[in-house]
């Protein structure tokens, strides 16, 4: 299957967004205070290829900032998030942006990762639960029903098999204040809860490797700041993978088993900002040593939350964010 786009590459995308009309600027909904484009900015959404070569700009709009691209199974449309809905953006030759219409949920944050059966997607909402919704649209269900565990929910794996679910769980610390985040897995049935790491840094962006025997993530267990790393589903065999300055984040797993993208934030940075210059890397997946640039472009949150590779791995999905036609 070829997922290489129609026409000369770097042309300029449509940038109709159909049935939108909200305007720039943050939209704040109850006690939700949602990320939009500033002023000027624009959204853009990639295509580049794990061998290199120049990224492609498949999509360009200054009405919506979308975020966290999933590559549907059947290769033709990229699912992303935008202002708290569900967007679904056709790669065919006439690009097209249409909102998923999804009920039963509260507003929805940029984690969201497709069922292996390729008809439903697991979600994040700013509730801090995880729902499962019909990819194409329609009444979601609560996954996270157990409110014994005591932990927030924020989704960013699912197992090949379809039956276990990797997240983070934030929680605060007895007695201080700090929230810790740590790596847990749960059955899709809502129970079964496994937590992976236990502090004294932050972990972040779990996810199954494509044969479900590691599960990749970011971490600050080693030095205090985030590096990417994988542990085994029983919590054994913590090993690092990357060892440099820059704070790494969201390591996606191609699912032929042979890449790794990630995205570096800048030396000293904490968290992981939006309207920022990053690096999207590419990295094969038995050398973490050969990591190259992808892309240098500003965006940050937003850009590479989610998994976001081809089905076939040719090509990964990100979003750029800039401010300014040269960029």
């Amino acid at each position: 299957m070829s997922l290489s786009p129609p026409g000369p590459r770097g042309a300029r995308a449509p940038t109709a967004t159909p049935g939108y009309d909200r305007p720039q600027g943050e939209v704040e909904r109850g006690s939700v205070r949602l990320r939009t484009l500033l002023p000027g900015q624009t959204c853009q959404i990639w295509t580049a290829e794990p061998s290199g070569g120049e990224p492609v700009r498949q999509f360009e709009t200054a009405l919506c900032r979308l975020e966290s691209p999933n590559w549907l199974s059947s290769g033709d449309a990229l699912v992303l998030n935008g202002e708290g809905l569900l967007w679904r953006l056709s790669l065919a030759p006439t690009r097209q942006l249409e909102k998923i219409e999804v009920t039963g949920v509260p507003q929805l944050n940029n984690d969201h990762v497709l069922d292996p059966d390729g008809e439903h997607i697991y979600l994040s909402a700013y509730d801090r639960q995880i729902y499962r919704a019909p990819v194409s649209g329609g009444a979601a269900e609560l996954v996270t029903t157990d409110s014994s565990v005591g932990v927030q929910h924020f989704l960013h794996g699912v197992h090949p098999r379809g039956d276990r679910l990797a997240f983070i769980g934030l929680r605060p610390a007895p007695g201080d204040g700090r929230t810790l985040a740590d790596v847990f897995t749960m059955s899709v049935d809502g129970g079964d809860y496994r937590k992976l790491t236990s502090g004294p840094g932050h972990s972040d962006g779990c996810e199954y490797s494509p044969d479900g025997e590691w599960v990749y993530f970011n971490t600050e267990l080693f030095d205090g700041h985030a590096q990417i790393a994988r542990i085994r589903p029983d919590g054994s065999g913590l090993e690092r993978l990357t060892f440099d300055d820059h704070v790494n984040w969201f390591p996606h797993i191609s699912p032929d088993g042979r890449w790794a993208t990630y995205l570096a934030f800048s030396p000293g940075t904490e968290g992981h900002p939006s309207n920022v210059w990053v690096d999207v890397k590419v990295v094969a997946l038995d050398d973490w040593s050969s990591a190259t640039t992808a892309a240098r472009l500003f965006g940050g949150q937003g850009t590479l939350n989610t998994p976001s590779w081809a089905p076939d791995s040719s090509a990964f999905a990100y979003v750029s964010y800039p401010t300014d036609p040269a960029e």
